[in-house]
Parts: structure tokens; sequence; C-alpha cells
């Protein structure tokens, strides 16, 4: 199932609602503590980074899965919201409108 971030497929689509996912990932106290000390003098949060990486795939296919449960083709114009890292977690939305194919019409 496609996931564009265009506005449309090359192919003909009828547009259908938005389809949305929301996931959120915690980390554990051990690594939040470690993110915290890191914070604090400066560096890369590097398990924050891939904590992060999870949650943006893990929320793309609940779009996907979620659009395919709703009957669409596949989701254009998705976009991510920006991750955010709260209280030892990762907040990630991903949304886009889903889409039928469209069979041409007739040539004229």
């Amino acid at each position: 199932m496609p996931l564009i971030t265009i506005e449309r497929p090359a192919r003909p689509v009828a547009e259908g609602g938005v389809v949305h996912a929301v996931v959120f990932r915690a980390a554990n106290i051990v690594r939040d503590v470690r993110e915290h000390i890191t914070n604090t003098f400066g560096g890369r949060m590097r398990r924050y980074e891939a904590l992060t990486e999870e949650a943006i795939a893990e929320a793309l296919a609940a779009l996907e899965e979620k659009a395919r449960a709703a009957g669409y083709d596949g989701v254009m114009g998705v976009r991510i919201e920006h991750p955010r890292i709260v209280d030892g977690g990762v907040g990630v939305v991903a949304y886009g409108t889903g889409f039928h194919y469209v069979s041409p019409g007739p040539a004229e």
C-alpha cells in the first residue's frame, strides 16, 4: 500500500477521508536517566533518536494498517507530526488523506 508524501499519485484517484495514527513509545527508566544526563552536559541523545525512529516506523505501519482496514488503496499527503519527547517517552502522529484508485474513463 503506498504512503505518498506528494499531493496526488500519478494514477487517477478518488479522495477519501483523513487517516491518522498515534504512537507513544516509552523509554525505560535507565535510558531516561542517561538521556537526562546527556541533556545536562550536551551531546547527541542517541537512545532517544533510536526510540523516535522506532515510533515513526510504528506510526507509518499503523497508518497503513488503518487505511487498509478502511478500504483505501493508499494514503496521500502523508505528514509526520514533529515527534515530541515527553517524560521519558516519544509521541508521533502520522496522518494523510486516504484514496481509492479509479479506472480511467473511456477514451474520448
